[in-house]
């Protein structure tokens, strides 16, 4: 499961995901890409679910570019806890992805493979993707 090392500050804002992605929105790394269309927050179990998927389809041959890290932590309270005494303890972490963001990236292995695989992954992620081809 991926998660910074270590963060300058332990709780951050919900915030809002507004607008589309300015950066890590083409395919600079590999030939193929799995690209968002939607904005919404990915855990690191989605990754981590989405990487596997990709790995045990291309087996030894291609690689892999995970272009998106999950930096932001989202607290939770314990269930059947009154109101008020502050906020919650961190649970999980997630990547703030906006529409257009490519979050996978893939060569070395031909067209149609790369698109059953990136498909797979994308089976495993909350959101709507497309798939790119440079």
């Amino acid at each position: 499961m991926l998660m910074p090392k270590r963060v300058k500050y332990r709780k951050v804002h919900r915030g809002k995901i507004k607008g589309k992605a300015k950066r890590g929105n083409f395919v600079a790394f590999g030939e193929y890409g799995l690209q968002a269309l939607e904005p919404k927050w990915i855990t690191s179990n989605q990754i981590e679910a989405a990487r596997i998927a990709l790995v045990k389809f291309i087996k030894k041959g291609g690689k892999i570019w995970i272009r998106l890290f999950p930096d932001k932590p989202i607290t939770k309270k314990p269930a059947e806890t009154r109101m008020g005494k502050g906020k919650g303890d961190p649970q999980y972490w997630v990547a703030v992805v906006k529409p257009g963001r490519v979050m996978f990236e893939m060569e070395g292995i031909n067209k149609e493979d790369a698109i059953k695989a990136l498909t797979l992954a994308s089976n495993k992620l909350p959101i709507n993707t497309k798939i790119l081809v440079r």
